[in-house]
């Protein structure tokens, strides 16, 4: 009882960490419109405008700063490569009621990152064992044990660090997943329960031998979006199996289907390890090619029979010798 409730607890802080932080994404674009109706394209040079020179840079515009040149000096570290671009990107014309709006948006933000930190920590705090000594919540990975000597207990810090190890989960993403799915996978027979559940499984909808809508329907959006995003980061660590799977899928599926279909593939990574207490191993992009190939070789091989032939293959290295 007192684990369904921790999960209650959890499941509510994430999920309005999860509006807050969307809320900071809204504001981060409001203000972003506010630069172009200004003439101000900022983001053509910057990567990130909420950055630490673009704050200089936008708190000076509204201090009264039009000398471009001086703007641009601004700038930090690399981004000071980029100065001639930025003083063309920066030759806008900042009204009294545009400096006003950011000047808003700004102060709005500050709430915003405090009030997320302040989930941050409270999370921290409920994922943390009672007898664990309290730490810094800047540094969520301190503490944790090497890679693949994880102990086996149904703490949830065990289960988040469990996650982390998955490529594209971080530790945010595994508060998320543990908040919602829990540390018990008893609950769902199959790691397939877990992913219809979810959501993250295609429907079926064939009658007469016709294929209808195959959506995979409405589900706990919350767990979805995080795995989607945690997909979309997996996808891009270079010799890893999931980034095979997803290039794989893609040329014939399409980016949306293919995303989904690591996410589930995410999912079910995830329920095994908790279910077993295993640590993620990567196979890395050549397993899946193996795999493959392994497959390929049987169905030639049982065409091949049922032509009325039979056959035996052996390695090109073995044949050669």
């Amino acid at each position: 009882m007192w684990r369904v409730q921790q999960q209650r607890a959890l499941r509510d802080l994430t999920r309005q960490r999860t509006h807050l932080v969307q809320e900071r994404a809204t504001v981060v674009n409001r203000m972003q419109k506010v630069l172009e109706w200004a003439n101000i394209k900022l983001t053509a040079v910057v990567t990130d405008i909420t950055g630490v020179s673009a704050r200089a840079m936008r708190e000076a515009m509204i201090a009264g700063q039009t000398d471009v040149t001086a703007l641009a000096e601004l700038a930090k570290g690399r981004l000071r490569t980029k100065r001639a671009g930025l003083e063309q990107a920066l030759q806008g014309t900042l009204a009294p009621h545009h400096a006003f709006m950011i000047a808003q948006h700004l102060a709005h933000l500050d709430f915003l990152e405090e009030q997320i930190a302040a989930f941050d920590a409270q999370i921290t705090a409920a994922i943390q064992p009672p007898e664990e000594p309290p730490r810094d919540p800047t540094f969520p990975s301190a503490g944790k044990p090497p890679s693949g000597s994880i102990p086996h207990d149904p703490t949830w810090r065990n289960a988040q660090w469990i996650c982390d190890e998955v490529p594209g989960i971080g530790l945010r993403v595994a508060e998320i997943i543990l908040a919602e799915l829990g540390t018990d996978m008893s609950r769902f027979p199959s790691a397939g329960h877990a992913a219809s559940w979810a959501r993250l499984a295609p429907g079926q909808n064939e009658s007469a031998g016709k294929r209808r809508s195959s959506r995979i329907g409405k589900g706990n959006r919350y767990l979805r979006e995080a795995l989607v995003h945690a997909a979309w980061v997996a996808i891009k660590v270079k010799d890893s199996s999931l980034a095979a799977f997803y290039r794989k899928l893609v040329a014939k599926r399409g980016a949306k289907k293919a995303i989904i279909a690591v996410a589930h593939k995410l999912l079910v990574i995830v329920y095994t390890l908790l279910k077993t207490g295993d640590t993620y191993h990567e196979r890395g992009a050549a397993a899946l090619d193996e795999r493959q190939k392994d497959r390929l070789l049987a169905r030639m091989q049982r065409r091949i029979k049922q032509l009325g032939y039979t056959v035996s293959l052996e390695p090109k290295l073995a044949a050669v010798a």
